[in-house]
């Protein structure tokens, strides 16, 4: 059986346009923080070339950021997230993102060498949204292990 990977999607709602003034340190900092990712211990894969189309119609909402990764484990993710150099951008998100009323991030399982699509991280975010933190779906709150995830019957 082939090993499970940390998937992860986070979302945000963007207050501008990407090319809006409002933007502009975002964008500028992009290829900063996805170097860091990609050299980050436990990392494995991140979306690089988003198909727009396709995200907009599977999440409605043009307005979106998307960003999805596999990771390691849990431990990477958190480590790449809050104890490297992504955090100085993250700490300024209010700067450039409204504040959202629904769970924007989501984790789960996937084989090694399966890249997550976006019907799986908007199925995993409504999920993580209806049913609070499980093994199919989660946040940083919980620690569901790769065992949880196969052990659990998600309500679909």
């Amino acid at each position: 059986m082939a090993s499970l990977l940390l998937a992860q999607v986070n979302i945000a709602k963007r207050l501008a346009p990407m090319d809006d003034p409002i933007m502009q340190d975002f964008v500028n900092n992009l290829d900063k923080i996805n170097a860091i990712a990609d050299l980050s211990d436990g990392f494995v894969w991140r979306l690089q070339d988003e198909d727009k189309d396709e995200a907009v119609s599977i999440f409605k909402d043009d307005t979106l950021v998307i960003n999805m990764s596999v990771w390691k484990n849990l431990e990477s993710l958190f480590n790449y997230t809050y104890n490297s150099g992504h955090i100085e951008v993250f700490k300024r998100k209010k700067e450039w993102f409204s504040k959202m009323k629904m769970m924007h991030m989501a984790f789960w399982y996937v084989p090694e060498g399966y890249e997550p699509t976006f019907q799986d991280a908007k199925n995993r975010l409504d999920y993580l949204n209806v049913h609070g933190d499980t093994p199919y779906a989660f946040s940083f709150k919980s620690k569901f292990s790769a065992v949880d995830s196969q052990n659990y019957k998600a309500i679909i």
